[in-house]
């Protein structure tokens, strides 16, 4: 018996994996190379703003490196910031909304008209415009998931519908909106408006039930393949119709913040925030969560391209450049979406071949 054992201990024994003979970490597990590729794909976008800042800096220090300007650009894109997170919500099932600025738009003109014209409470007026943006995405969930109608050619005509109906409500600008509205968007903490600690509010809320709950991850695993997630048991048509509700909701929000804003109500404005949205949203998705349409990449993106934007205008550029700028960021961040989606899907696969995370 004896013997056995000792046959056991000195018998030969299982050669030891290359891996295991590498450099351990103080808690024993093996080290791992920083990945690179990885980080730059991540973050990139913010290494990138931090350049746009510094070039804008170094050539307009007295306009573009101040305070003033600092607050400017923080504090004038909360309605751009939850837009584009309301576009997010239905991007990541696979369903694009352009109404979603039409839905801004009726939702503004809304809270003007009822206000001011018929003399409404600011409460019902801003419940009014919410409901708006509720009536919206059912009407287009039940075109693009009820009658099967493609969600961009649906979205487009109900969103040029509504940018009309905004007109036939109030065709002029209407001006004096309650004080109470006004005085809550515009009360600043720290000197910026209270709409900005808002839209950041929102991101939170975005990234939080998109990144920790079930439902935000039901909204990538339909959009990435809605045939699996149906054989899965997922009920991805209540899934796709609640996701064009919520960013027709979203719409709806982002223009009472307008509408406080402003105070006033204007339906031609509304148009205009269409492509930037857009823009923001896909650029989002190409940072932080590479691959995924995601809140934090959202936020960066937004501030990102009104930094160039607003750099650009110090330097003399003005007029034209905000359409070329949104307009190229836009193809941009479609083409940078997509290789980065090729890259998260190379990652995985490298990552299984190798059974753990890549050196």
């Amino acid at each position: 018996m004896s013997e056995t054992v000792d046959k056991r201990r000195t018998g030969p024994q299982p050669s030891v994996p290359a891996e295991s003979a590498a450099p351990r970490g103080p808690s024993g597990g093996r080290r791992r190379r920083p990945d690179l590729a990885g980080i730059a794909a991540s973050y990139g976008i913010i290494f990138a703003w931090a350049a746009v800042i510094l070039v804008f800096s170094l050539l307009e220090p007295s306009k573009f490196f101040t305070t003033a300007n600092l607050q400017t650009i923080l504090g004038s894109q909360s309605v751009l910031l939850i837009l584009a997170l309301g576009l997010i919500i239905s991007l990541s099932v696979g369903e694009y909304d352009l109404s979603v600025a039409g839905a801004m738009s009726v939702s503004l003109v809304l809270v003007g008209y009822l206000n001011v014209v018929a003399g409404w409470a600011i409460i019902p007026a801003i419940l009014a415009a919410l409901l708006s943006g509720v009536l919206v995405g059912v009407l287009n969930a039940a075109l693009v998931v009820g009658l099967g109608v493609q969600s961009l050619v649906a979205t487009l005509g109900t969103g040029t519908l509504l940018v009309g109906l905004g007109v036939a409500i109030r065709g002029e600008t209407t001006s004096g909106i309650s004080s109470s509205l006004v005085d809550v968007i515009r009360y600043r903490i720290i000197g910026l408006p209270l709409s900005f600690y808002l839209a950041l509010l929102f991101t939170v809320i975005v990234w939080y039930c998109v990144r920790f709950t079930p439902l935000g991850r039901y909204l990538y695993f339909v959009g990435a393949n809605p045939s699996v997630a149906k054989l899965s048991g997922l009920p991805v048509n209540r899934i796709r119709a609640g996701a064009l509700i919520a960013t027709s909701f979203v719409g709806a929000m982002a223009g009472v913040v307008f509408a406080g804003t402003l105070a006033a109500s204007d339906p031609n404005i509304s148009a205009s925030y269409l492509l930037p949205a857009f823009a923001a949203a896909f650029l989002g998705s190409t940072a932080i969560t590479p691959g995924r349409f995601n809140a934090w990449g959202t936020f960066v993106a937004v501030y990102f391209l009104v930094t160039g934007i607003t750099g650009l205008q110090l330097l003399g550029l003005s007029g034209w450049i905000e359409d070329v700028f949104y307009g190229g960021s836009l193809v941009l961040a479609v083409s940078l979406s997509k290789l980065a989606a090729k890259y998260q899907i190379y990652r995985r696969s490298r990552i299984t071949r190798s059974g753990g995370a890549p050196g």
